[in-house]
């Protein structure tokens, strides 16, 4: 099977060692769990089983020395939607050895302008994450292997200017 037919469950069934993500929007409201968002807008608690799923599949990726990790790129203040991505998202995330960090472009501009959300793994496989301008998710497009390259490169552009997810969230978290 060549990369260009794999799809992004096939990627992340089979990747060996590790999986990044670039998230670049500040809303992804309409993809998900919608209903966790609203129930976070209206001051309800997170249920205990919030987020239950993804995390038993981080567990069983981390679990066995696999590496899950991904920069969010993002400004100052917070949208809703990012207060409750990280609030609630990023911190029960944490639980299954997913890591975070953020490159935080409050006053500057972008290192990394027009790349869109991508998945990379392995530095061998790259999945481009398509969403419409109101956040709703519509599909992956896993990319020729000539591209890896040039994503690899993004991953590392965004890691060089972002910091761990704990400090910028004790410095800026509500």
């Amino acid at each position: 099977m060549t990369t260009s037919s794999r799809t992004l469950v096939d990627l992340f069934d089979t990747f060996q060692h590790e999986a990044f993500r670039l998230e670049t929007l500040d809303d992804y409201s309409k993809s998900g769990n919608v209903d966790a968002y609203h129930a976070f807008l209206t001051g309800e608690p997170q249920p205990d089983d919030y987020n239950a799923g993804w995390v038993k599949e981080l567990r069983s990726h981390t679990g066995k020395g696999k590496r899950v990790y991904r920069v969010h790129i993002l400004r100052r203040p917070l949208t809703d939607y990012l207060r409750f991505e990280l609030g609630w998202g990023y911190q029960k995330n944490i639980s299954g050895g997913e890591e975070f960090f953020i490159l935080d472009i409050t006053g500057r501009p972008s290192p990394l302008q027009n790349v869109p959300d991508f998945w990379l793994f392995d530095s061998e496989s790259v999945a481009v994450m398509n969403y419409d301008g109101a956040g709703k998710y519509l599909g992956s497009e896993v990319l020729p292997s000539e591209r890896t390259a040039e994503f690899s490169g993004h991953r590392d552009a965004a890691l060089a200017h972002a910091e761990p997810f704990t400090e910028w969230w004790a410095k800026y978290g509500t």
